[in-house]
């Protein structure tokens, strides 16, 4: 007798899931765990900080996380535990159907490193599913004279879950008419056939009723029934008969709806009623009903909807052609589902920086992007580019994941930020392409010093200015950004005439604008040698320096001054002797005079304001020459006897000297 099937306790199978664990340790380049389907929220799958090489605690600090695409997060991280758990219930079934092994693969990212780890997590069985027949009961025909050995195909069950806790067979009920037998259909389904045993006689009964029942392979198995009652009919004694016993045609996915996609052809040798061929499905599933329609009277299979390659890329279907007599024949259909090039690539950003100082060395990682493209074949192989006159280049990482990096220095003051224009395109015909536009902008550094407009500076001021006038204003230029372009002015201080520049002159620190601190003498200070110095707000800061030559300009602020001849001190009138017998034009004196002013301001003309005698003498205008203008001799004889000088003559004015003379024999 054969040993029963083993029993295993929780023990053994923690035993089990260990050493499965073990197994699907992390090889080189891709870390595998496995964990069985069902397990609470929080059930452990594997020590990723091991396995990442981290401390538990470093995986918030590294800013460690997991990404993944187009599919709702099945596992999470334990920052306390260091630990891959699930985050939540995880349904085998509904992942991956009947598809074996089950696997789920995502990524993890570490921030800090921008570095990606290809992770595969295998979702194990259990038997959690039934075998399912679609209907409770099921009506069979058969004649009645059926030879022995006649099949009759019965309905199969399908069971969600695979391996040994799938389908693995059929009972029958106990009947002397009917058997059971079991063949493997190409999709490896197992299909239960009815064998006639021996003949039937429809006058003694005209109905036998079986029980069907599906079992599976778990522990413990799991089973369901379907009951079939099987009608005896009246002698038919043809079958309907395929062309073929499969039929393959295969179609783009977007062919339209409603195309036909291929006919089936059936005979059957009798006539009449018996021969009136019926076309139908049986065992389709749900998707498709909804995807075909399969004409009763025709044969012809089209579509009702669209096709989707990234949905399904095959359809396996069965076809019965039923006589009129109840006779039938089977045929299976595979629709197999051409891909065409109907998706676009598409770029998903796992990390990106915002902004990059413009001193970062050739290397650094702007953005981490996957791309991705849901067709197959050359539909799906994608290349991925960005403009060639960029200081940046893509360099493709694990997984189709690409990094973007500097290839040399940037200079903000040239381009201040970029928009990076990252083109995906693949390899189908025609190719599609998408764009993801990255936006990076250059922080400054304080690399450059502040610039005047001009290599150096000249003004000019009025003397006898009021203090604190406006004197000029320095502009300088600063490419940098912010604090670094922040100027601020300043004068370079030194001694002059024995007081220090800055008592003469002040600059405003943040506009530029010079002021004079006292009213300027021109006669005591001609001109002022500045120096100017612009510095910026940098860390460090950059300065510049540029020379301002200030002039003071002369006004008439000084009256002239007599140097001869001397006015006597004791306040009496000057003497100047001429001969008695001097002719016209005789140089009797000149007058010499001084003005402290420069220029116009000190242009002296001379001429005589009074004279006792108009007309005997005469001063030249610019050389300050007296002269005779006539005969001295008469006029001097005539003025001695009883003849007096004239009183005191006026005073100088401003600008002209008149000399006074006393009368002499």
């Amino acid at each position: 007798m054969a040993d029963p099937p083993r029993r295993w306790s929780c023990s053994d199978l923690l035993k089990l899931f260990t050493l499965l664990g073990m197994l699907c340790a992390p090889g080189k380049g891709q870390i595998r765990y496995s964990v069985r389907e069902e397990l609470d929220k929080g059930s452990f799958v594997g020590n990723i900080s091991k396995d990442l090489g981290l401390e538990p605690r470093e995986l918030a600090g590294r800013g460690v996380r997991i990404v993944s695409r187009g599919r709702s997060q099945l596992f999470s991280l334990s920052p306390r535990g260091g630990s891959l758990v699930t985050a939540g219930r995880i349904d085998r079934e509904e992942l991956c159907a009947q598809s074996a092994p089950c696997l789920v693969s995502f990524n993890i990212l570490v921030e800090r490193k921008m570095k990606i780890y290809g992770v595969e997590v295998e979702i194990l069985d259990i038997n959690d599913n039934f075998p399912r027949f679609r209907d409770e009961e099921l009506k069979v025909k058969v004649n009645e004279n059926a030879a022995a050995g006649t099949r009759l195909v019965l309905p199969f069950a399908r069971d969600g879950d695979v391996g040994a806790n799938s389908l693995q067979g059929y009972q029958l009920s106990s009947n002397p008419h009917f058997s059971l037998d079991v063949k493997s259909g190409p999709d490896g389904q197992k299909h239960p056939e009815l064998v006639l045993e021996q003949p039937l006689d429809r006058e003694k009964a005209s109905a036998h009723d079986l029980v069907l029942t599906a079992l599976d392979g778990g522990h413990p198995a799991r089973s369901s029934t379907v009951h079939i009652s099987v009608a005896v009919l009246d002698a038919n004694d043809n079958a309907p008969l395929f062309t073929q016993g499969e039929y393959r045609v295969s179609v783009p996915e977007n062919t339209p709806v409603g195309s036909r996609l291929l006919t089936l052809t059936a005979t059957d040798a009798d006539e009449g009623v018996n021969a009136k061929l019926t076309f139908s499905f049986r065992n389709e599933e749900d998707q498709i009903s909804e995807t075909f329609q399969l004409d009763s009277n025709l044969g012809e299979i089209s579509t009702i909807q669209s096709l989707d390659y990234e949905a399904s890329t095959s359809y396996l279907m069965e076809v019965v052609a039923q006589d009129g007599g109840a006779l039938l024949a089977s045929a299976t259909v595979l629709v197999t589902v051409q891909d065409v090039n109907d998706n676009a690539p598409e770029v998903i950003l796992t990390s990106l920086t915002s902004s990059v100082s413009e001193d970062c060395p050739p290397g650094t990682i702007i953005a981490l992007f996957s791309v991705h493209d849901a067709d197959s074949g050359e539909n799906g192989e994608i290349s991925c580019s960005i403009p060639k006159n960029l200081p940046f280049k893509l360099e493709k990482s694990v997984d189709n994941y690409y990094h973007l990096l500097t290839t040399r220095g940037l200079d903000r003051e040239e381009t201040s930020d970029y928009n990076i224009t990252v083109t995906v395109v693949d390899r189908g015909t025609p190719p599609l392409s998408t764009e993801n536009h990255i936006s990076l902008k250059v922080a400054d550094i304080n690399d450059n010093p502040p610039t005047f407009s001009r290599s150096s500076y000249s003004t000019s001021i009025s003397e006898n200015n009021p203090r604190g006038v406006s004197i000029f204003s320095v502009s300088a230029y600063d490419a940098d950004s912010g604090d670094n372009a922040q100027i601020s002015y300043s004068l370079a201080e030194y001694t002059f005439l024995e007081a220090p520049v800055s008592s003469y002159v002040s600059i405003n620190s943040d506009t530029g604008v010079l002021y004079a601190l006292q009213s300027f003498d021109y006669e005591h200070l001609r001109d002022l040698q500045l120096w100017v110095t612009a510095k910026d707000s940098g860390n460090p800061p950059l300065s510049s320096n540029v020379s301002l030559s200030l002039f003071v300009l002369d006004q008439n602020d000084n009256i002239p001054e007599i140097l001869y001849p001397a006015l006597p001190t004791d306040g009496s009138t000057g003497v100047e002797l001429a001969p008695r017998s001097a002719e016209p034009g005789y140089l009797v004196t000149k007058v010499v005079a001084v003005d402290k002013d420069s220029g116009q301001n000190a242009w002296l003309s001379y001429r005589l304001l009074k004279a006792s005698e108009p007309g005997l003498f005469s001063i030249g205008l610019h050389t300050g020459e007296v002269h005779s203008a006539g005969s001295t001799g008469q006029r001097f004889a005539q003025a001695e006897p009883g003849g007096g000088c004239p009183g005191p003559w006026p005073a100088p004015s401003l600008g002209h000297y008149h000399p006074h003379y006393r009368c002499r024999g």
